[in-house]
């Protein structure tokens, strides 16, 4: 009966032998044979003691043995209650020791020995290790089947103690080629972490991936990379921190000291593997690296690793398409946009239009306003093809439409453009309101470009509709809300609303609101209120970037994350707001301190230089300040209060400098209709020219918007809410 065992869980490649077979082969293997009839020729008093306790220990273990193949057979037949029960009865723990004695002298190098060498107490066959190492995991797999995963785990932990006691720097190649430990162990090297999984401890779990993968084990290159994307698997989603044992930090101070670090370095290597060729193409592996390198904001990286992915797995659109998600999500729009327009270019004008390419095409050219036109045309795509694919983007693609008209109309050269593209503008965001069953984000666009082209009752209702159909949970919705308050000349009630919506946003917008907060008390004339608000504000930032130093040992300069790029260029406004202040004031060595200050974080930022163009211009250095405002507008030429400000100065230097003032000033008009200085400045041209009722007229338009403009652009949400 023993003989017959078989089944399709573990085959042998040889019929296992019967309980006298297997005495006699493991007497024989000591050099004990029964076959040999000079014994008194060969064995003194002492060999012949030791042939007797060999003898003994033989007959024990063909005891073991029969057992590992009878709780085999019940295994085989599903009886795992049956199974358990006689693989108990095995001494497993009394003949660890033997095992372990037999691997490690199955490592070491035969030499040539003499007849009187060759007579050793008894070592156990490879043959029968491998027996009873299949009866301790067979009987884990009984416990498994049984649930109970724990004593499961333990069974199957044994085998890996057994080995590594043997085998303590890994198992030698070709150790497998006559024997089949080597197919146990690494059947129980994958089972170990599995049956702690099942049992609910991840921290066993992920103890026994690192043990199965810090020596070599002789695992197949598939089956390896297996482990080790289970691996990656459990740290990255398993929610157990487990940072490295010391003694595996052979890394020095680049080892992984997390368990997402750990799980990027894994990955990395098996992607590394599939671009060698050496495994096969796994999908799931460059999802899980999409959401290990997504969490920790390594986007370009990801993309190194997309672009080194052999063709034929992505078709081209595809291929482009994650390219350009993983350098939108890194802030390359640019680069984005251009893999995106060759997805919607005449090179796959063959091929089935790309839906998703279109639609993120056209919302990035939404946040752009370089990029209008071309998103109008690609939002146009967008509608056309939802009406065909995707009917529940029609919505999407009326706002990204809505948006960029928007954009265009603050960008046209032609008053007659400007009114379309912002009556288009109004149309799109309507439409998709409606189609969007008023999606709060239609909301928020629709009252920002209502709030731009001074629609100020329209803007109110859907600033309040916003926030009340996302519960105040939106910090750009409070400030678009404050601003809208802030245009009706209420500035009471806007600080009241940003008092209000510090309680209900999140960090960073809190310290969004804190400026905000401190403008409105500017427009209020609380100059020192505004500075106390500063400090608060600027305090803030200093205690997140000593948070960042002392605990994190990251320096914030060095980050890529989009909450501390924002938290760098608020800390660089509020000292040029400062600056401002200080100026007004008449402190003007304050205010130079300041300017300094934010140049430190930003050399090359516009409204610093004009900021400091301004203090020259009160000290009546106007060359320093035409110069000041010069490299203001070499940072940024659309920057419309250094245009402002070069037209201011050329007036001052009398009738011959009227034109060219003019010519700024229109500039800053078509960059800027709703700017009430440039109205003003150029009423003050008009005036000095003679053109009375043209000056009258625009002294008078000047007028009408400084009494709708906000304390800051409308624009500047926009900026903010990218």
């Amino acid at each position: 009966m023993l003989c017959a065992c078989s089944g399709e869980q573990f085959k042998f490649e040889e019929p296992p032998q019967s309980p006298e077979s297997l005495a006699t082969r493991d007497f024989s293997a000591s050099g004990l044979s029964s076959r040999t009839g000079d014994w008194e020729s060969k064995f003194d008093d002492t060999q012949v003691d030791e042939a007797e306790s060999t003898l003994k220990e033989a007959l024990s273990l063909n005891y073991e043995e029969a057992r590992a193949l009878l709780g085999r057979l019940e295994f085989q037949r599903g009886n795992f209650d049956a199974a358990l029960q006689v693989f108990q009865g095995i001494d497993i723990k009394g003949l660890t020791p033997r095992m372990i004695r037999a691997i490690s002298e199955r490592t070491k190098q035969r030499k040539p020995r003499s007849k009187a060498d060759r007579v050793l107490p008894s070592i156990m066959s490879m043959h029968s290790v491998s027996l009873l190492l299949e009866a301790i995991l067979l009987k884990a797999k009984s416990l498994e089947a049984l649930g109970r995963y724990t004593e499961a785990a333990k069974e199957c932990k044994v085998i890996l103690d057994t080995v590594d006691s043997a085998l303590p720097a890994g198992m030698p190649q070709g150790f497998g080629v006559d024997c089949k430990l080597q197919g146990m162990f690494h059947r129980a090297l994958e089972l170990l972490p599995v049956l702690w999984t099942n049992a609910g401890l991840l921290d066993e779990a992920i103890t026994a991936y690192r043990r199965a993968l810090i020596k070599p084990w002789n695992l197949e290159p598939q089956r390896l990379a297996a482990m080790q994307k289970d691996l990656a698997v459990t740290l990255l989603y398993g929610g157990v921190e487990m940072s490295l044992p010391s003694h595996l930090h052979v890394w020095g101070v680049t080892t992984p000291k997390t368990n997402i670090e750990e799980a990027v370095l894994l990955l990395l290597i098996l992607m590394r593997k599939i671009a060698l060729q050496e495994i096969e193409w796994d999908s799931d592996l460059l999802d899980h690296l999409a959401f290990a390198l997504s969490t920790v904001g390594m986007f370009e990286s990801l993309a190194d690793h997309v672009e080194q992915i052999l063709p034929g797995v992505y078709s081209r659109a595809e291929r482009w398409y994650f390219l350009a998600l993983c350098y939108s999500a890194a802030g390359q729009n640019e680069t984005a946009l251009n893999l995106l327009m060759k997805v919607c270019g005449s090179s796959e004008a063959k091929h089935i239009p790309h839906f998703p390419s279109f639609l993120l095409g056209a919302k990035l050219c939404s946040q752009d306003p370089n990029h209008a036109h071309e998103g109008i045309k690609l939002s146009r795509k967008v509608i056309d093809l939802a009406k065909h694919q995707c009917e529940h983007f029609q919505g999407q693609g009326h706002k990204f439409l809505g948006v960029c008209y928007g954009a265009a109309a603050r960008i046209s050269l032609l008053d007659s453009e400007r009114v379309i593209c912002q009556r288009e503008s109004l149309n799109s965001l309507n439409q998709a309101a409606v189609i969007g069953n008023w999606d709060p984000e239609v909301i928020f666009s629709l009252g920002l470009e209502n709030a731009v082209q001074r629609n100020l009752a329209a803007a109110y209702e859907n600033a309040v509709m916003y926030s009340d159909m996302i519960v105040g949970s939106s910090g750009k919705g409070w400030q678009l809300l404050a601003l809208i308050v802030s245009a009706q000349h209420r500035f009471k009630d806007a600080e009241t609303v940003v008092d209000f919506a510090l309680d209900e946003s999140g960090r960073t917008d809190q310290l969004q609101l804190l400026r905000l907060k401190a403008v409105l008390q500017i427009a209020r004339q609380q100059p020192k209120q505004a500075i106390e608000t500063y400090k608060i504000l600027l305090a803030l930032i200093q205690a997140r970037k000593d948070f960042w130093l002392e605990y994190k040992n990251i320096d914030p300069a060095n980050t890529l994350r989009h909450e501390d790029l924002t938290e760098k260029k608020l800390e660089m406004e509020a000292w040029q707001d400062l600056a401002t202040i200080y100026a007004d004031l008449g402190a003007l060595l304050d205010a130079k301190t300041c300017v300094d200050k934010a140049q430190l974080i930003e050399l090359f930022s516009p409204r610093s230089w004009h900021i400091t163009g301004k203090l020259f211009e009160a000290k009546s250095l106007y060359k320093e300040a035409i110069v000041s405002f010069t490299i203001a507008l070499s940072i940024e030429p659309d920057y419309v209060p250094s245009i402002i400000s070069t037209a201011e100065l050329l007036l001052k230097a009398g009738m011959q400098s009227l034109p060219i003032a003019r010519s700024f000033l229109m500039n800053a008009l078509r960059l800027e209709p709703t700017n009430h200085d440039a109205w003003f400045n150029l009423g003050l041209v008009s005036k000095m020219e003679g053109s009375l009722q043209q000056a009258a007229d625009f002294f008078q338009a000047a007028y009408e918007l400084k009494l709708s403009a906000p304390v800051e652009r409308f624009v500047g949400v926009i900026e903010t809410s990218r």
